[in-house]
């Protein structure tokens, strides 16, 4: 198996970690090599977040290169366009279209781009966004969007979708079992 690249962005507290851990741990379980990264950035105070996930028979480094990620999971449009140049040509976008503004935005001292989906769309013609924030919320709770981004993936990853069930059981908080995995089935469904 060639080296298969996932790249994860979003914004601090939207659980891109977790997100990338259960990919990693899923890959792990499938007897897969994986090497995972992860940049925090102000991920505290609603900064920009990106992980790396590498999945393959011998990975060595942790770091995707620009122009060769099979995936590209954003979890804010922004952040898509911001981390776009990571995907390969043919590769995966798929981002939650609710935006969430910027400290400088929020703050007044910039202004969010009215054409960000445009954007994207110019530079990947089959990005695909879903609002997994609807999605989450139908699911029980408006925090498990990123497991819905995880499922919204899961038929193009290298991975069987119990494999994944099973690790999102295992790495969930009792209470948020269900709701991660409803969450999971609705972002394989969007």
């Amino acid at each position: 198996m060639e080296i298969f690249n996932i790249v994860i962005a979003g914004v601090g507290g939207q659980g891109v970690l977790l997100a990338s851990r259960v990919l990693a741990e899923s890959a792990l379980a499938s007897g897969m090599d994986v090497k995972q990264n992860e940049v925090h950035g102000m991920a505290q105070r609603g900064g920009s977040v990106i992980s790396f996930v590498r999945i393959g028979e011998e990975v060595f480094s942790p770091v995707v290169i620009p122009g060769t990620a099979d995936i590209l999971i954003s979890f804010e449009p922004l952040e898509a366009l911001r981390y776009i140049h990571y995907l390969k040509p043919g590769g995966m976008l798929v981002y939650n279209n609710v935006t969430i503004n910027p400290s400088t935005v929020a703050s007044g001292l910039a202004t969010y781009p009215s054409d960000v989906e445009e954007r994207i769309v110019e530079v990947c013609p089959d990005a695909r966004g879903i609002d997994a924030l609807a999605i989450a919320r139908e699911a029980g709770n408006a925090k498990a969007v990123n497991m819905v981004m995880v499922g919204a993936v899961m038929k193009k990853l290298p991975i069987i979708a119990e494999v994944v069930e099973g690790v999102v059981r295992a790495v969930s908080k009792e209470k948020g079992v269900d709701v991660n995995l409803r969450a999971l089935k609705g972002g394989a469904a969007a």
